[in-house]
Protein backbone atom coordinates (compact mmCIF):
# COMPACT_ATOMS: atom_id res chain seq x y z
CA UNK A 1 0.00 0.00 0.00
CA UNK A 2 2.73 2.82 0.70
CA UNK A 3 5.13 1.64 -2.10
CA UNK A 4 1.94 2.16 -4.00
CA UNK A 5 1.09 5.54 -2.82
CA UNK A 6 4.83 6.89 -3.29
CA UNK A 7 4.56 5.37 -6.92
CA UNK A 8 1.18 7.51 -6.99
CA UNK A 9 2.90 10.63 -5.91
CA UNK A 10 5.92 10.16 -7.83
CA UNK A 11 4.03 10.19 -10.92
CA UNK A 12 1.95 13.24 -9.53
CA UNK A 13 5.00 14.59 -9.20
CA UNK A 14 6.77 13.92 -12.46
CA UNK A 15 3.12 14.84 -14.53
CA UNK A 16 3.09 18.38 -12.87
CA UNK A 17 6.51 19.49 -13.48
CA UNK A 18 5.77 17.92 -17.33
CA UNK A 19 2.92 20.28 -17.82
CA UNK A 20 4.36 23.34 -16.51
CA UNK A 21 7.66 23.01 -18.37
CA UNK A 22 8.00 24.78 -22.09
CA UNK A 23 8.50 22.70 -24.80
CA UNK A 24 11.76 22.43 -26.43
CA UNK A 25 10.22 22.88 -29.89
CA UNK A 26 8.23 25.93 -29.03
CA UNK A 27 10.28 29.39 -29.56
CA UNK A 28 11.08 31.78 -26.64
CA UNK A 29 12.49 34.92 -25.88
CA UNK A 30 15.50 33.69 -24.15
CA UNK A 31 17.39 35.58 -21.55
CA UNK A 32 21.07 36.00 -20.86
CA UNK A 33 22.75 38.16 -18.25
CA UNK A 34 26.49 39.37 -18.99
CA UNK A 35 29.14 40.30 -16.72
CA UNK A 36 33.11 42.16 -17.72
CA UNK A 37 35.80 41.39 -15.54
CA UNK A 38 38.03 44.53 -16.42
CA UNK A 39 40.22 43.87 -13.39
CA UNK A 40 39.67 45.05 -10.68
CA UNK A 41 36.33 46.63 -12.39
CA UNK A 42 33.19 44.70 -13.25
CA UNK A 43 29.92 45.93 -15.58
CA UNK A 44 27.21 44.01 -16.09
CA UNK A 45 24.56 43.93 -18.92
CA UNK A 46 21.87 41.17 -20.42
CA UNK A 47 20.71 40.36 -23.71
CA UNK A 48 17.79 38.88 -25.20
CA UNK A 49 16.46 37.18 -28.46
CA UNK A 50 13.82 35.07 -29.83
CA UNK A 51 14.82 31.93 -30.39
CA UNK A 52 13.04 30.87 -33.45
CA UNK A 53 14.85 32.38 -35.78
CA UNK A 54 17.88 29.99 -35.08
CA UNK A 55 18.54 26.47 -36.58
CA UNK A 56 20.68 24.82 -34.03
CA UNK A 57 23.42 24.24 -37.68
CA UNK A 58 26.58 25.61 -38.09
CA UNK A 59 27.16 29.38 -37.53
CA UNK A 60 24.31 31.64 -36.94
CA UNK A 61 24.10 35.49 -35.88
CA UNK A 62 20.90 37.52 -34.63
CA UNK A 63 20.32 41.13 -35.00
CA UNK A 64 17.94 43.70 -33.81
CA UNK A 65 16.11 42.59 -36.99
CA UNK A 66 15.46 39.30 -34.73
CA UNK A 67 13.96 41.22 -31.89
CA UNK A 68 18.15 41.22 -30.23
CA UNK A 69 17.54 44.12 -26.78
CA UNK A 70 20.91 44.46 -25.50
CA UNK A 71 21.16 46.56 -22.03
CA UNK A 72 25.21 47.47 -20.65
CA UNK A 73 25.82 49.53 -17.82
CA UNK A 74 29.22 50.87 -18.04
CA UNK A 75 30.69 53.49 -16.10
CA UNK A 76 26.91 54.50 -14.73
CA UNK A 77 25.62 54.76 -17.81
CA UNK A 78 23.27 52.17 -19.25
CA UNK A 79 23.90 51.62 -23.03
CA UNK A 80 21.24 49.87 -24.73
CA UNK A 81 21.43 47.86 -28.68
CA UNK A 82 20.35 51.85 -30.36
CA UNK A 83 23.46 52.70 -28.85
CA UNK A 84 25.73 50.96 -31.13
CA UNK A 85 27.29 52.93 -33.69
CA UNK A 86 25.91 50.72 -36.63
CA UNK A 87 22.38 50.11 -35.45
CA UNK A 88 21.08 48.74 -38.27
CA UNK A 89 23.27 45.98 -38.62
CA UNK A 90 24.57 45.63 -34.93
CA UNK A 91 25.06 44.65 -32.32
CA UNK A 92 24.14 40.97 -33.09
CA UNK A 93 25.10 37.59 -31.35
CA UNK A 94 26.87 34.48 -32.63
CA UNK A 95 25.84 31.25 -32.57
CA UNK A 96 27.67 27.73 -33.28
CA UNK A 97 25.18 24.91 -33.42
CA UNK A 98 22.74 26.66 -30.87
CA UNK A 99 25.04 27.37 -28.43
CA UNK A 100 26.17 31.32 -27.63
CA UNK A 101 29.42 32.20 -28.61
CA UNK A 102 28.56 35.81 -27.76
CA UNK A 103 27.92 39.56 -28.52
CA UNK A 104 29.39 41.81 -31.13
CA UNK A 105 28.64 45.16 -29.44
CA UNK A 106 30.46 48.74 -30.49
CA UNK A 107 29.53 52.10 -28.48
CA UNK A 108 31.53 54.62 -30.40
CA UNK A 109 34.15 56.28 -27.87
CA UNK A 110 33.54 54.19 -25.17
CA UNK A 111 33.75 50.11 -25.71
CA UNK A 112 33.70 46.80 -27.75
CA UNK A 113 32.44 43.81 -26.67
CA UNK A 114 33.16 40.80 -29.64
CA UNK A 115 35.88 38.09 -30.55
CA UNK A 116 38.18 40.26 -32.45
CA UNK A 117 37.91 44.15 -33.29
CA UNK A 118 38.56 43.10 -36.94
CA UNK A 119 35.73 40.64 -37.07
CA UNK A 120 32.62 42.21 -35.84
CA UNK A 121 30.64 39.78 -37.90
CA UNK A 122 31.62 37.32 -35.28
CA UNK A 123 30.52 37.87 -31.24
CA UNK A 124 32.58 36.93 -28.48
CA UNK A 125 33.91 37.74 -24.94
CA UNK A 126 36.60 39.60 -25.12
CA UNK A 127 36.29 43.32 -23.50
CA UNK A 128 38.11 46.61 -25.22
CA UNK A 129 38.17 50.03 -24.21
CA UNK A 130 38.20 52.92 -27.20
CA UNK A 131 40.40 55.88 -26.37
CA UNK A 132 40.83 58.65 -28.96
CA UNK A 133 38.34 57.87 -31.19
CA UNK A 134 40.62 54.90 -32.69
CA UNK A 135 42.48 53.29 -29.86
CA UNK A 136 41.51 50.46 -28.97
CA UNK A 137 42.67 48.31 -25.82
CA UNK A 138 41.57 44.61 -24.83
CA UNK A 139 41.17 45.24 -20.87
CA UNK A 140 38.67 42.24 -20.23
CA UNK A 141 36.72 39.45 -20.80
CA UNK A 142 32.89 38.74 -21.16
CA UNK A 143 30.63 35.56 -19.47
CA UNK A 144 27.77 35.05 -20.31
CA UNK A 145 24.67 32.98 -17.89
CA UNK A 146 21.61 32.17 -19.47
CA UNK A 147 18.88 33.21 -16.85
CA UNK A 148 16.52 30.49 -16.12
CA UNK A 149 13.03 30.24 -17.18
CA UNK A 150 10.20 31.12 -14.34
CA UNK A 151 8.54 27.91 -15.83
CA UNK A 152 11.60 25.68 -14.99
CA UNK A 153 12.26 27.43 -11.61
CA UNK A 154 8.83 26.40 -10.69
CA UNK A 155 8.93 22.83 -11.90
CA UNK A 156 12.18 22.47 -9.89
CA UNK A 157 10.76 23.54 -6.74
CA UNK A 158 7.64 21.77 -6.98
CA UNK A 159 9.67 18.93 -7.36
CA UNK A 160 11.69 19.16 -4.78
CA UNK A 161 9.27 20.08 -2.53
CA UNK A 162 7.53 17.13 -3.03
CA UNK A 163 10.33 14.80 -3.03
CA UNK A 164 11.16 16.26 0.34
CA UNK A 165 7.20 15.63 1.35
CA UNK A 166 7.93 12.11 0.02
CA UNK A 167 11.57 11.68 2.04
CA UNK A 168 9.35 13.02 5.21
CA UNK A 169 6.40 10.85 5.21
CA UNK A 170 8.74 7.73 4.91
CA UNK A 171 10.88 9.07 7.84
CA UNK A 172 7.29 9.01 9.87
CA UNK A 173 6.46 5.71 8.48
CA UNK A 174 9.56 4.74 9.92
CA UNK A 175 9.42 5.78 13.20
CA UNK A 176 5.61 5.06 13.75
Amino acid sequence: MKLAQSLSIATFAAISVAAIAPKAAQAAIVNYNFTVDASPDQYFGSLKYDDSFLTGLGLETLGVENGLKVAFNYLGTTYTEADDIDFDLFPIVTFNDGNLQGLSYFVADQFIIGSDVNTPERGGNIFYTISESVNTTQVGTVSYAKVPEPFAVGGTAIAATLGLWINRKKKAAVAG
